[in-house]
C-alpha cells in the first residue's frame, strides 16, 4: 500500500498537540482514561518520552491529528507498533491504511527487520486495515487488568 507522506516523526514542541489525541485512543482502546489515578502524569511521560526518543508519529494538519502511531517496544529483532488511531471525524477515508504504511516503512528503515502490533479481536475496521498493509496473525493472547 502507498505510505502517506505526509506522516512523519513528531516533535517535542507538537507535544501538546499531540496528548489529546493519544488519549482519546488509550481510552477508546482500554475503555478508562490515562489521566485516571495520577492525574496522567505517568502517561504524559510515556507519551513524552516516545515523541523524544523519535518513535512517535502522526499525519498533522492545520493542527489537528488526523493519524497518529508509536512504535512501543524494540527489540534488534522486531518492534511493535501501538497506539494507532485516526480522528473519528475523518475514519474511513483510507487514513489508517495509509498512515500504517508509513509507520512500517519508517520503522523497518530505522528500528528492526520485523514489525509486530496487536489489535482487540472484536475491532474489525483495524484488523482490515493492518490485512491491508501486509499483517497477517500469528497467535492470540487475552490482556486482563486490575
Amino acid at each position: 500500500m502507498p505510505a502517506d507522506p505526509l506522516v512523519r516523526r513528531v516533535t517535542p514542541d507538537e507535544f501538546d498537540l499531540l496528548l489529546p489525541a493519544c488519549v482519546a485512543m488509550f481510552t477508546e482502546e482500554v475503555g478508562v482514561s490515562p489521566n485516571l489515578g495520577d492525574g496522567g502524569a505517568l502517561y504524559r511521560t510515556r507519551v513524552a518520552e516516545l515523541i523524544r526518543i523519535g518513535r512517535s508519529y502522526a499525519r498533522i494538519d492545520g493542527g489537528r491529528v488526523v493519524f497518529k502511531a508509536e512504535i512501543g517496544a524494540v527489540t534488534p529483532f522486531a518492534c511493535q507498533v501501538q497506539g494507532v488511531w485516526v480522528d473519528p471525524e475523518l475514519r474511513g477515508q483510507g487514513h489508517a491504511v495509509a498512515g500504517m504504511a508509513a509507520v512500517v516503512k519508517a520503522a523497518l528503515a530505522c528500528f528492526a527487520p520485523v514489525v509486530t502490533l496487536y489489535v482487540n479481536d472484536y475491532n474489525h475496521a483495524a484488523r482490515a486495515v493492518y490485512r491491508k498493509v501486509g499483517f497477517h496473525e500469528v497467535d492470540t493472547f487475552m490482556s486482563v487488568l486490575f
